[in-house]
């Protein structure tokens, strides 16, 4: 499985204040915002493009725009939702998609409760956006939803992953790049990712 790690040092900065438990709601929403649209540059890095002719003030220039892709952004709920707008600055005329999962705390496992894709899902190039990548099963369950719809190009983009993620990932879709910010050591007990930053959507969101 493509695992891409991004080492920018803006990236790795900003990850800093994510971590750090005195960062407040605002500043963690804003921050997770920021790394979602410099995570977007790279995950759009391969975009085919096409030369156009352009009159610039001064005379006719050949140029190059992105050739007509057409793209989905597709947070899982509700986590995923604080990295869409960071996404969609740069990549406006992407759709946005909905999966919702939980993962039940005694088992671990993924259980869906919503999941609205636009009609077209076949056709695009879709980025899973969820900030942790710890057990692997929420990613996992919402790239099978993506496939059974007929997605065929998949991108995971998660700040955070762990090596249990990781390996779940890689074993059951090889063909799904992950692009994260760093691969932490280890899940603790109760399934977070350790030393980690916390309950990503807690943290965003305000609900503890």
């Amino acid at each position: 499985m493509p695992l891409t790690l991004l080492t920018h040092p803006l990236i790795q900065h900003k990850l800093t204040i994510l971590r750090d438990k005195n960062t407040g709601v605002k500043e963690f929403r804003e921050i997770v915002s920021e790394i979602a649209m410099l995570m977007c540059y790279e995950a759009t890095r391969g975009l085919p493009l096409e030369e156009v002719e352009v009159i610039t003030p001064v005379a006719p220039a050949r140029s190059k725009t992105v050739a007509g892709k057409k793209l989905a952004l597709v947070p899982v709920l509700r986590a995923g939702l604080g990295m869409v707008e960071g996404m969609i600055n740069l990549v406006p005329s992407a759709k946005v998609a909905h999966i919702g999962l939980y993962r039940d705390p005694e088992t671990l496992q993924p259980v869906e409760y919503y999941c609205k894709l636009p009609p077209d899902i076949m056709e695009r190039d879709c980025f899973v956006l969820d900030p942790m990548l710890a057990t692997g099963g929420t990613a996992a369950a919402a790239v099978q939803y993506l496939k059974e719809a007929g997605a065929r190009s998949i991108k995971l983009l998660c700040i955070l992953a762990a090596p249990p993620g990781v390996d779940k990932l890689g074993y059951e879709h090889p063909d799904v790049e992950v692009i994260t910010c760093a691969v932490d050591g280890h899940l603790n007990e109760h399934g977070y990712i350790v030393p980690g930053l916390g309950d990503a959507g807690d943290r965003i969101f305000g609900t503890k």
